[in-house]
């Protein structure tokens, strides 16, 4: 394949120099024509003749990379979807089924007249939800775009999806635009959609359909909607920060020098004896235990509900994190957590309370596989095993470890079961 050129033709540099939404196509424009000149840019690009016109550089760009990456063009590519549990553990761990709502609001419109696709992925390009009429489902289907699919460019090409990842920015990918000779009668408008709290890419929102179908502004739109979502990032944040609150206080007021409360990113939700700031930089692997934090110095750090207790280290020694799991009432097990200021409890489900059990009886840990033996009495239910512990790692944050899946090093844990 020959190189493609790192110019662009039109206006199409003046926009690769904004911050702002990608099209592919102007308001000018006219699409059929437009889609003539670049299925023989295409047709050029790929048999090494010299080029008609040159592709935008985001264009260009994705074509090399997906040429190094051994894309075929004519055949596609792409591995194989995820089974139906692996898929609904991206989605729980996405981070963005909290956001569907804006985003399906914000694009009901454009799918109403069934002849557009939406589709949310993951920051891999991991097709996670998708909606749309039977009709293009169909057709979406026929091209290997469905739930589970992996749309990164080193999987299927340029796409808005997988391009839209890689450029960081919105992006619309039109016809012949498309790495994969079989995508070209589709036009897509993807945009990323970034966690507030870490900046970090955590999926596309994309809209896709057949080129005809698809308006210059469809990018503008999609953009937008994606900025929706991400002010809703926000405000559960924010929300999420007010509840860590809440628990913190009654155990900062315990405590016996300086503290903080901080979420598992290190945002502040509530501090006691030490200067205003907005967020401290934690452990690279955070654990219980004693640990340098940047500017607070030596510090004590225990585990809270969705976030962590920082306390100035006393220098005359730490009270360890102790876990007690409570199993005299098989219908209602408790979990105890103490620490150097106080502690805190949890109600798990029977599944568990059994899985905690099991970790505590090996405290070197279990796979996956051991635990689906333990558990179930055959090694192939390691997929459910990693969704259960990936819910109850929410509601033991810093407890427990994984590869193998254990308690952290530095808890202690006590097993109270019933007598006789």
């Amino acid at each position: 394949m020959r190189t493609p050129v790192d110019t662009a033709t039109r206006t199409d540099q003046a926009r690769a120099d904004t911050c702002g939404p990608e099209p592919a196509v102007g308001a000018g424009d006219d699409p059929r024509q437009f889609a003539q000149v670049l299925s023989a840019v295409y047709d050029a690009a790929m048999t090494g003749a010299k080029l008609p016109a040159r592709p935008r550089p985001v264009i260009s760009e994705s074509w090399e990379r997906a040429a190094t990456a051994g894309v075929d063009p004519d055949a596609g590519g792409g591995h194989g979807a995820l089974e139906v549990s692996e898929l609904e553990i991206s989605r729980h761990e996405s981070g963005l089924a909290g956001v569907l709502p804006e985003l399906t609001r914000g694009l009901d419109a454009v799918i109403a007249d069934g002849d557009n696709v939406l589709v949310v992925a993951d920051h891999r390009g991991r097709v996670l939800w998708r909606s749309g009429s039977g009709r293009v489902l169909t057709r979406a289907d026929r091209l290997g775009f469905i739930e589970g699919a992996d749309w990164a460019e080193d999987a299927v090409g340029t796409n808005a999806i997988g391009t839209a990842l890689m450029f960081g920015r919105a992006v619309q990918v039109f016809s012949a635009e498309h790495f994969v000779r079989t995508h070209h009668a589709w036009t897509c408008a993807g945009a990323p959609i970034r966690d507030p709290r870490t900046g970090s890419v955590l999926g596309v929102v994309d809209v896709s359909g057949p080129a005809a179908t698809i308006h210059p502004t469809m990018v503008a739109l999609v953009d937008a909607v994606a900025k929706l979502a991400e002010a809703r990032l926000r405000d559960q944040h924010r929300e999420s920060l007010d509840h860590l609150r809440s628990i913190a206080a009654p155990i900062l007021a315990r405590a016996a020098g300086p503290a903080l409360a901080v979420d598992n990113d290190g945002w502040v939700a509530a501090l006691d004896a030490i200067p205003p700031q907005t967020r401290i930089r934690l452990p690279g692997r955070t654990t219980p235990g004693r640990f340098v934090v940047g500017p607070l110095g030596e510090c004590d750090i225990d585990p809270l509900p969705g976030g962590w207790l920082v306390r100035i280290a006393d220098p005359d020694g730490r009270r360890p994190t102790s876990v007690e799991l409570d199993l005299r009432d098989s219908a209602r097990p408790v979990v105890t957590v103490s620490g150097g200021a106080g502690g805190w409890s949890f109600h798990p489900s029977p599944r568990h309370a059994q899985i905690l059990d099991l970790l505590a009886q090996h405290r070197s840990g279990r796979s996956a596989a051991q635990m689906s033996a333990d558990l179930f009495g055959v090694e192939d239910r390691t997929i459910t095993i990693r969704a259960e512990m990936s819910r109850l790692r929410k509601h033991a944050s810093g407890l427990l470890d994984a590869n193998p899946y254990r308690f952290a090093d530095a808890v202690e844990v006590t097993v109270r079961r019933a007598v006789g």
